[in-house]
């Protein structure tokens, strides 16, 4: 068997790693939600979120990277399968694309509903 076929749970463990590391190394829009995760972590943490509240933010931020190493996935095989342009190959592409951005529009909510009050409280105090 390859490398690849071997079973084993601290194997498997090992290859994920390498893959969210090839991801996160790779890809701009995850190093981008990482920073976001330790913007919005900062802001929650400052913020005092209730546990409730910390678990959907974890939620969302787990859902959006789930979304990115999924999509980077795929994106690898598209361009392994078919390395010249397809029109359904760069539709494959775009439809996992737009499953991010439904991860991020519900991370975006998720933070609204969370954040938005403790705003509306903060800007009642300074005004």
């Amino acid at each position: 068997m390859g490398k690849y076929h071997k079973s084993g749970f601290w194997r498997s463990l090992i290859q994920a790693w390498r893959g969210l590391r090839y991801a996160y190394k790779t890809q701009k829009h995850l190093q981008f939600h990482g920073l976001a995760t330790v913007v919005v972590a900062g802001v929650a943490w400052w913020s005092k979120v209730t546990l409730t509240q910390w678990a959907l933010l974890f939620f969302a931020i787990g859902s959006v990277f789930c979304a990115e190493v999924m999509n980077t996935a795929l994106e690898i095989v598209v361009d392994m399968v078919q390395p010249n342009f397809h029109p359904l190959a760069g539709m494959a592409k775009d439809v996992a694309a737009g499953a991010v951005l439904v991860a991020s529009i519900q991370a975006i909510v998720i933070g609204l509903v969370v954040f938005f009050p403790k705003l509306l409280r903060l800007t009642h105090i300074f005004l």
